[in-house]
C-alpha cells in the first residue's frame, strides 16, 4: 500500500514509558457493498479476511486487525438458518437474507475499526480512505439519512489526572472551532451522537483551580455525561481506569476499555475530494499542541470564561471566531 503524506504531529509522540503513542481509527462509509469492501479493504492493507459472523470480517496484517461491519447489532446477530427455526422459515432464509442484505447496505452504514495504530504509521489511514474514496466510498452527505463518522481513539501520553484534565480543558475550549471545522453534516445534528459536555460540568472543567483526583474526576464528569454519546467520550478510559466505579454510573455493553480518549465530532466526509483523513487528524493535532502547553491553555481558558459573561463584545463576537483568530496570533493554525 503505497503512503501519502500525513500532516502534523502532537508534541508528545511517545508515552512515559517511551512506548510510541498509537492511535485506533474508526470510519463509517457507504457506496460499497459489504464483500467490495471487504475485497478492496484486503487487497489496499494487504491483509487477510476471515468471516467471524454474518457481516463481522477481520482483516489480519502486520500491523494487527482490522475489523469490517455493518454497524448494526441487530443485523449482524440475525440468523435465519438457525436449526431452531421451523423448516418452512429456513427455506426462506436465502430469499429473505438476501432482502435484508439490499436493505441494509443501502441504509446501515459499513464500518472499519483499525487496530492501535503508532503514530508512525497513521499514513495507512490516509492512503486507505483516499483510494476509497476513488473506488466509490460515499459519506454523510450523499443522503440526509447518513449521520457517518471518522471516531479517532488516541492514547494518552500518560494517565494522571492532571494531563487527562488538560486534555479535556483544550477540548472544551476548542469544540465549537472543532465543530466548524469538521463541517458537521445535516444528518449528523439531527443525532445525539456528538453532544458536547453539559455547561454544569464544563463550568467547573475550566476553573484555573480545578484539580481533581482521579475518583474526583470521574465523579464530575460521570454526574454530568453519563452517556456514551458526546463529543469527546471519556467512558472507554475510565473503564480502563475503574471500571468498577463507572459501573456505578453507566452500565452499557458497548463500552470498550481502552487507555484513550474517544474522539466522535468529525463527519466522515470521504466521498469529497477535498477532504481526506489528515482533515481530521491536524485538527486534532492543534488540541494535542494546546493540551501540552500550560501558558498558552491558561490564556485560552481565561477568553473561554469570559466569553460567557454578558457584554457587548460576546453579543457582537462569537467563540468559534475569537478561537480561530487567537490560534492564528499564536501559530497553531
Amino acid at each position: 500500500m503505497s503512503s501519502s503524506k500525513l500532516g502534523n504531529m502532537p508534541v508528545n509522540t511517545r508515552t512515559t514509558d517511551g512506548n510510541e503513542r498509537k492511535v485506533g481509527v474508526e470510519i463509517e462509509l457507504s457506496g460499497l457493498s459489504y464483500d467490495a469492501l471487504i475485497e478492496h479493504a484486503s487487497r489496499l492493507l494487504g491483509g487477510k479476511p476471515e468471516l467471524q459472523s454474518r457481516y463481522v470480517t477481520s482483516i489480519k496484517t502486520d500491523d494487527g486487525d482490522y475489523t469490517i461491519e455493518l454497524d448494526s447489532d441487530p443485523i449482524k446477530d440475525l440468523n435465519l438458518a438457525d436449526e431452531g427455526l421451523p423448516s418452512s422459515i429456513r427455506e426462506l432464509a436465502s430469499h429473505a437474507m438476501d432482502a435484508i442484505d439490499f436493505a441494509a447496505e443501502k441504509i446501515v452504514p459499513l464500518e472499519i475499526v483499525g487496530p492501535p495504530l503508532p503514530l508512525s504509521k497513521l499514513h495507512i489511514m490516509e492512503t486507505l480512505v483516499d483510494e476509497l474514496r476513488d473506488l466509490g466510498a460515499l459519506g454523510s452527505r450523499e443522503a440526509l439519512y447518513f449521520a457517518f463518522g471518522l471516531q479517532l481513539n488516541p492514547e494518552l501520553p500518560d494517565l494522571e489526572p492532571g494531563t487527562i484534565v488538560r486534555y479535556l480543558q483544550a477540548f472544551a475550549a476548542l469544540y465549537e472551532w472543532l465543530k466548524s471545522r469538521h463541517q458537521i453534516d445535516i444528518s449528523r445534528k439531527f443525532t445525539t451522537y456528538i453532544e458536547p459536555w453539559s455547561t454544569k460540568y464544563t463550568e467547573k472543567l475550566m476553573q484555573d483551580t480545578y484539580a481533581p483526583d482521579l475518583r474526583g474526576l470521574m465523579t464530575d464528569y460521570l454526574d454530568s455525561n453519563p452517556t456514551r454519546n458526546r463529543a469527546l467520550d471519556l467512558l472507554p478510559l475510565f473503564a480502563h481506569l475503574d471500571a468498577d466505579y463507572l459501573a456505578e454510573f453507566v452500565q452499557d455493553p458497548r463500552i470498550k476499555s481502552r487507555p484513550t480518549l474517544h474522539y466522535r465530532l468529525p463527519d466522515c466526509d470521504i466521498d469529497n475530494p477535498n477532504w481526506h483523513f489528515s482533515s481530521v487528524w491536524n485538527d486534532w493535532v492543534v488540541l494535542e499542541k494546546l493540551a501540552n502547553n500550560a501558558q498558552d491553555l491558561a490564556e485560552l481558558r481565561k477568553k473561554y470564561r469570559e466569553a460567557q459573561e454578558l457584554s457587548f463584545h460576546n453579543l457582537t463576537h462569537s467563540w468559534t471566531d475569537t478561537t480561530q483568530q487567537w490560534l492564528q496570533e499564536h501559530g497553531y493554525v
